[in-house]
């Protein structure tokens, strides 16, 4: 009788220490506590972001001044989604802009917003599910997330109608994730897909950042893809920004920093390599992480602009023909 106890006892603690290792591998990537408060100011802590604090700071307190309009959609699963539309001109094309893993929109894109609206686009700044205003607290590094980007390109054509030209833009997780949404059929509104520092996969950049940590990933990933089963209730290996790209013909422009020391260039190197139809590789040199803006803003907007321009040109002589 006492080896049952004893084998009982043996179990139960196996069961609360494995209880336990899934409960911090689904907190730490995935759980966003749903009463977080945003703090446009706050940068990630590298060396990256200190070189450029006072710039994006007068460029955040620049975008907070220009007027927008709160607006909102359904998520596919039931949740609220919060966005910020800022309009430029009637019948201009749209930029849906996607910002990055738990950081907030205006940060992400107080550079790229700017951009955008000098490029004439009108603009929609969403706020990630369980991130800003939008409502949830898993965080699926793309796998819900990309489905989200449909609701707003849907939310989109409701509303300014079925004409309107639209464009993804992504930085960090949000390149990822547009790219992730690529292969989701989406509508011929899209003419394309600009992604700034993209991963390729959501696997590939968890098992990389338990690198950084000292932990094994050969270790800790079994245990992390279970947690986001049984707790998040997502598959990580359901979405890939490099099996997207193998299975769609939008044109994509890829940008990343060299120096970037959170998600590697080289990812944006494989999603080109592995792109089936048109696609651009830009690498800039010095920048850090969602950077390169930054690290050179003249050659960034030329970059940009050069590929819409390319775009649009090579879709009008198809129409022709």
């Amino acid at each position: 009788m006492i080896w049952l106890y004893i084998s009982l006892g043996i179990v139960g603690l196996l069961s609360v220490a494995l209880l336990t290792t899934l409960s911090v591998c689904y907190f730490l990537p995935f759980y966003q506590h749903p009463e977080k408060k945003e703090n446009h100011y706050r940068l990630p802590d590298s060396p990256h972001f200190e070189r450029n604090q006072e710039e994006m700071y007068a460029l955040i307190a620049q975008m907070e001044a220009v007027p927008f309009e709160r607006v909102y959609t359904e998520s596919f699963d039931g949740l609220t989604l919060s966005a910020r539309y800022y309009h430029l001109r009637d019948g201009a094309p749209l930029q849906i802009q996607v910002p990055g893993y738990r950081g907030t929109s205006v940060r992400d894109f107080c550079g790229g917003n700017k951009l955008a609206r000098k490029c004439g686009f009108n603009s929609l700044l969403i706020d990630l599910r369980a991130h800003g205003c939008s409502k949830g607290h898993t965080i699926t590094f793309g796998v819900r997330e990309r489905r989200d980007v449909v609701s707003w390109i849907n939310y989109a054509l409701n509303r300014f109608g079925k004409q309107t030209e639209i464009w993804l833009v992504g930085v960090s997780m949000g390149a990822a994730t547009v790219l992730m949404a690529s292969e989701l059929n989406l509508p011929d509104n899209v003419k394309g897909i600009i992604a700034d520092c993209p991963y390729d996969a959501p696997r590939d950049i968890i098992a990389d950042s338990c690198k950084k940590m000292k932990l094994n990933p050969k270790l800790m990933m079994p245990f992390i893809r279970l947690s986001a089963k049984l707790m998040g209730g997502f598959d990580l290996d359901s979405a890939s920004a490099i099996r997207a790209v193998q299975n769609t013909n939008i044109p994509i422009l890829l940008i990343h920093g060299e120096e970037d020391d959170i998600v590697p260039c080289d990812m944006s190197r494989r999603i080109y390599k592995a792109c089936r139809g048109y696609a651009e590789l830009h690498t800039f040199e010095g920048a850090g992480h969602g950077l390169s803006y930054m690290a050179d803003n003249e050659r960034y907007e030329a970059v940009i602009k050069a590929f819409v321009e390319r775009v649009n040109a090579t879709q009008a002589k198809v129409a022709q023909c």
